[in-house]
């Protein structure tokens, strides 16, 4: 028997599966985003975004692709030195294991074994996707209406490259209004 030792720690909350994004829509108007992340579905992806959660990599990233009726992508840092660390830093595909319905959360891709940091969720049941290897790695339960708020003047506007490159400092001042996450937290 073990005397006069602490008890075991419990799990640190930075473990945990429930992410809560703190979405401003807005600056003045910041709304949360609850995704629960399901190792079951995607574990190697589940496990790479809770890395970067962790890092700080989506704090103050903007939702720079946003394409009503489809997706709202967000995942490239506005930090141009984490976008250079995680540029080629490419994961394993997961098999694909749920549906790319409305609400879920995935990594983008350019093709196959290519996920690296971006992500979008789904506005409506994209089922095209699965076949086209994009496994979900998560769902929302609370604050979806946050996540189809976000801005969407720009479109597709934004060049990924200079984002990479420049980070927030051109998004900023080329595109004030995209709505951004102030903070991503795991409990």
């Amino acid at each position: 028997a073990v005397t006069g030792g602490a008890a075991a720690a419990p799990a640190s909350a930075a473990d945990g599966n429930t992410l809560t994004l703190s979405v401003a829509l807005s600056d003045s108007d910041v709304k949360s985003v609850v995704i629960e992340l399901k190792p079951e579905w995607a574990p190697i992806g589940v496990e790479r975004f809770k890395s970067l959660v962790r890092e700080g990599f989506y704090d103050d990233a903007r939702f720079f692709r946003v394409v009503p009726g489809f997706i709202c992508q967000f995942g490239l840092a506005g930090d141009p030195a984490l976008n250079a660390k995680y540029r080629n830093a490419r994961i394993a595909d997961d098999p694909v294991k749920e549906l790319n319905s409305r609400g879920t959360l995935v990594f983008a891709t350019s093709g196959p074994n290519t996920r690296t940091s971006q992500m979008f969720i789904n506005y409506k049941d994209n089922l095209f996707l699965d076949k086209q290897g994009f496994a979900p790695i998560g769902e929302v339960v609370q604050g979806f209406d946050v996540a189809q708020a976000v801005y969407s003047g720009y479109g597709e506007a934004p060049s990924q490259p200079r984002i990479q490159k420049e980070g927030n400092a051109y998004l900023k001042e080329a595109f004030p209004k995209l709505s951004y996450i102030k903070a991503a937290s795991l409990s």
